[in-house]
């Protein structure tokens, strides 16, 4: 697939990308993409969740009726998870969420969501580009330029750009990525996705 490249002002260039149909042109498998963003979820949650059980309520162990004859069922002491205020029956507890994904299935899962991108038409091109100083009325000015202002935008670039990182931090719907840290729940959590020139040729090789 070729796509046109575009400059920071929205102008066509006149040049050409390739991008590699083996990341960007596979058949998209969605169970691969579904166990990848299911990791990704997961390695996030804190897994500090803690509710009391019976042994750790702070209330007296007085048995509160005779066990026979009072007509109603039996009743042990106050902590009784029956019991108003008492403890809770298999609550939660810490834990840690995360599990194990091969690397092939994450990677699989990647393109996966290029492909999905690509068959969308929600990828855009642009000419490497950097800003003299941190300003995000510059980005903005950029994002209008592409027509994306009110789109929720990814743009990835081949090295770390503390300018445009900066630029974008501010901005809602906007994120600045490296070709490193791009992953499958952030391709597929944008509207479109920006790549520069020169990441297109580091995504080409993954």
């Amino acid at each position: 697939m070729e796509l046109s490249v575009y400059n920071i002002k929205g102008e066509d260039t006149g040049k050409k990308v390739t991008l590699n149909d083996a990341v960007f042109g596979i058949d998209v498998n969605e169970h691969a993409i579904y166990l990848d963003v299911k990791q990704f979820m997961a390695n996030k949650r804190q897994g500090t969740h803690k509710s009391k059980e019976r042994s750790e309520i702070s209330g007296s162990t007085r048995k509160l009726k005779k066990q026979k004859g009072t007509g109603g069922a039996r009743s042990g002491d106050i902590n009784s998870p029956v019991m108003v205020g008492g403890a809770r029956v298999f609550g939660p507890k810490p834990r840690d969420y995360s599990f194990k994904l091969n690397k092939k299935v994450k990677a699989l899962a990647r393109k996966s969501a290029l492909s999905l991108k690509a068959q969308d038409n929600a990828i855009v091109v642009v000419e490497d580009f950097s800003f003299e100083a941190p300003k995000t009325k510059e980005f903005v000015s950029v994002a209008k330029n592409l027509q994306l202002a009110d789109k929720k935008l990814l743009l990835v670039l081949a090295d770390q750009n503390k300018n445009v990182y900066l630029s974008a931090r501010n901005v809602v719907k906007a994120k600045v990525v490296t070709v490193s840290e791009l992953n499958t729940y952030k391709v597929l959590d944008c509207a479109s996705l920006v790549l520069t020139e020169s990441s297109v040729a580091a995504i080409n090789n993954f």
